[in-house]
């Protein structure tokens, strides 16, 4: 290939990305203001929850009462924003493998960042009347969206596909089977122990911490808290069903079209990620806690209910994972996947 028509190919991969990397720019601008805001002193939805020992969620936990901001809240955040910036002008200037594979990086790391396992439990507290901490919320927000563009960029500046074959097209047996595991663990390992809590049943747990259980949230948050992972959980279905690669008639506008499969694809792998990120950390949070003598063997087995808890995200995580993995191989494009000089069209 001559090197012109090289140049023509990079052009106009650039000219597919820009959009995408105007809209990271706008991101990424935000975030650094933001940061250098908190570091010159200001504390506008800055929060010091989980930080300190003030208490106060409504209110970032007395997040005005700080005076020396943690380095990766100022500093180093900054430090991680320009070398996502740096990456955003690598994809603009020098379109290929590498600098989208920095996107990738760059999108997994925000979404990770954004914790959004987090945000199914804080929405319907906070819907129910708990006191939330706005200032969390948006950040965790803000991070899943910077999450999305930066996957948005890396689509956009990776290698040109052929067409996926239209149609449904069933999964694996296997793929099915682990669909069914996600689906059901967040009902029998969370749903069902937080009902019976919410009902007054000590299931798993001691009087002790059900009436702690009682006295720190009401019953609408209690039920709303108990129903959020299952009713999540449902979604994994349509990886495993026709509409989750059909649009289902009845959908204004897109009924009977094809369900984009980075649609799919990228929202049960940043779920599962999370997921198992949160099962191990807080498991190795468990044993941590008894390697110090902080926690005794004897208050595990009295609260089991609540350890097990653990594990069951870790598992619906790895469920959730191997379910998407057998999605996205399920509905690849049967067509040869062309390098990126090559066929630019979608």
């Amino acid at each position: 290939m001559s090197d012109r028509t090289a140049r023509t190919n990079r052009s106009t991969l650039a000219d597919r990305s820009r959009p995408w990397a105007v809209a990271c720019g706008t991101f990424l601008l935000g975030e650094m203001a933001l940061r250098l805001f908190w570091i010159a002193g200001g504390r506008w939805a800055y929060t010091a929850c989980d930080r300190t020992d003030l208490v106060d969620p409504a209110g970032g936990c007395g997040a005005d009462h700080v005076e020396t901001l943690p380095f990766w809240a100022g500093w180093g955040a900054l430090a991680i924003l320009v070398a996502l910036a740096a990456v955003v002008v690598c994809v603009l200037r020098s379109p290929g493998r590498p600098a989208t594979t920095a996107a990738w990086l760059a999108a997994a790391l925000l979404l990770v960042g954004a914790f959004p396992l987090h945000l199914l439990f804080e929405v319907p507290a906070a819907l129910t009347g708990r006191p939330s901490d706005w200032r969390d919320l948006g950040a965790r927000l803000a991070l899943l969206a910077g999450g999305i563009l930066f996957t948005g960029l890396a689509n956009a500046s990776g290698p040109g596909r052929g067409p996926a074959t239209p149609g449904y097209r069933p999964v694996a047996r296997w793929t099915r089977r682990w669909a069914y595991v996600a689906v059901t663990l967040p009902v029998v390992g969370w749903a069902v122990p937080h009902g019976l809590w919410v009902l007054g049943v000590p299931f798993g747990i001691s009087e002790r911490e059900l009436d702690d259980i009682h006295r720190d949230l009401s019953t609408a948050t209690g039920v709303a808290l108990t129903l959020a992972p299952p009713l999540a959980g449902l979604l994994v279905l349509g990886l495993v069903q026709r509409w989750g690669q059909q649009f289902p008639r009845w959908v204004p506008g897109l009924g009977g079209r094809r369900v984009p499969r980075l649609l799919a694809v990228i929202p049960a792998g940043m779920v599962a990620l999370t997921l198992v990120a949160y099962g191990v950390l807080s498991a190795a949070v468990v044993v941590d806690r008894l390697v110090t003598g902080e926690l005794r063997w004897s208050e595990v087995w009295d609260g089991w209910a609540v350890t097990a808890t653990l594990l069951v995200f870790l598992g619906w995580g790895v469920a959730l994972g191997v379910t998407a993995a057998g999605y996205a191989l399920s509905t690849r494009p049967t067509t040869t996947r062309t390098p990126w000089w090559g066929n630019l069209r979608r």
